[in-house]
């Protein structure tokens, strides 16, 4: 294949795009928003319900990243000419440079109340390129046994007072990217490599689904109630040395246990919206709809969303805050009604046909029963 051809072909290659994934995605997207405006409940159990949201989506985001880059990098068959993985690698670490900037950019200009993750999403993807290609039982273990390590390494490194210095540093946002950050990279990209592995292993097939389900159930189940037996490193009461070690442990088991349910919920809904009778995937697939259309143009959702509580700051009781319910149910639905209306009617969304034609991706009409993916 010549250069030129490869280009071509790279650059035009369909990809399948599974509502199941785009509906996991447009959950976190969701799970975000609750984390980031829903206020303080006046009980405890709804406090801990909301607390779910702080950690489960980010993880489940990165999850259908890595799924994503799956996908465009031909899933189950991924490419193989030399050439042709060189363009799709470019056109990737193009993607990540203008999400880098971008992120950035909201930060400096709009100063939001919340962590930011598109920079550090950029990064992780121009750290994936070398690991696109992996196999699908080499991407999933290795990620796995990276998330035992990596989360707590994250976590011994935030309590590290030389560490923490070096974050104030001239290369401090390098250390915030990669290891003290709201979304550390090297948490990230562990789960984002058990992305690409589903991915690669076939993520809408009845066996891939039905195995990812019982792994990830089978994960949290064991996970989660170990890390929960474990003093909690943020209570008062607890001393040093009781933190020190129990803080990276529970790190890893959470994370872990966490990502675990992030698997369950991808193979949950690919079930419901692709492998379930006729019936049911056509309900599951309406009910779902504005859901799946968020999840179809995240950079756009998440990018607006930012916009939006950077311009509901106001200060309550001395504090300035972008907390409120209706903020919360405005984003949601909000966003699920913009999204389904401009996906009925444009296709995708407004930023991702940028993010597309500055990479260097021509649009292609889909053929019969086939959508195009996206890593963003």
């Amino acid at each position: 294949m010549t250069a030129a051809a490869s280009r071509t072909t790279a650059s035009t290659r369909p990809a399948v795009r599974i509502d199941g994934v785009d509906a996991a995605r447009g959950i976190a997207l969701i799970g975000m928003f609750v984390a980031h405006v829903a206020p303080m409940a006046s009980s405890v159990g709804a406090n801990e319900l909301i607390a779910l949201a702080d950690e489960r989506p980010r993880l489940l985001f990165a999850l259908t990243a890595g799924i994503g880059l799956g996908l465009i990098s031909g899933a189950v068959r991924p490419v193989a000419d030399r050439v042709e993985r060189g363009v799709l690698r470019r056109q990737i670490a193009i993607r990540a440079v203008l999400l880098i900037a971008l992120g950035v950019f909201v930060v400096v200009a709009l100063r939001p109340l919340v962590f930011v993750i598109l920079d550090v999403y950029g990064v992780a993807f121009l750290v994936m390129l070398p690991m696109l290609f992996l196999p699908a039982r080499v991407a999933i273990v290795l990620g796995a046994v990276l998330l035992t390590m990596t989360p707590a390494i994250a976590a011994i490194a935030e309590r590290d007072p030389q560490t923490v210095e070096l974050a104030d540093s001239p290369v401090g946002l390098l250390v915030t990217w990669f290891v003290v950050g709201a979304y550390p990279v090297i948490i990230w990209v562990p789960v984002m490599l058990i992305g690409l592995g589903m991915a690669r292993a076939g993520v809408g097939s009845p066996g891939v689904v039905h195995r990812a389900a019982l792994a990830g159930a089978a994960v949290a189940c064991i996970t989660l109630p170990l890390a929960r037996l474990l003093p909690d490193p943020g209570e008062a009461a607890i001393d040093s040395p009781t933190v020190a070690w129990a803080a990276p442990v529970r790190a890893s088991l959470e994370t872990l246990g966490n990502t675990a349910v992030g698997v369950v919920v991808v193979a949950a809904v690919v079930a419901l919206t692709a492998l379930a009778r006729p019936a049911v995937r056509r309900v599951a697939r309406t009910a779902l709809a504005p859901i799946i259309a968020m999840g179809a143009m995240p950079l756009t959702i998440y990018t607006a969303h930012l916009v939006v509580i950077s311009m509901s700051k106001r200060t309550e009781d001395g504090r300035v805050t972008d907390d409120s319910w209706p903020l919360t149910v405005g984003l949601i639905v909000g966003s699920m009604v913009f999204a389904w209306v401009w996906q009925r009617f444009v296709g995708r969304g407004p930023l991702e046909m940028l993010l597309r034609w500055a990479s260097g991706r021509s649009r292609v009409a889909p053929s019969d029963g086939e959508r195009r993916a996206d890593a963003g």
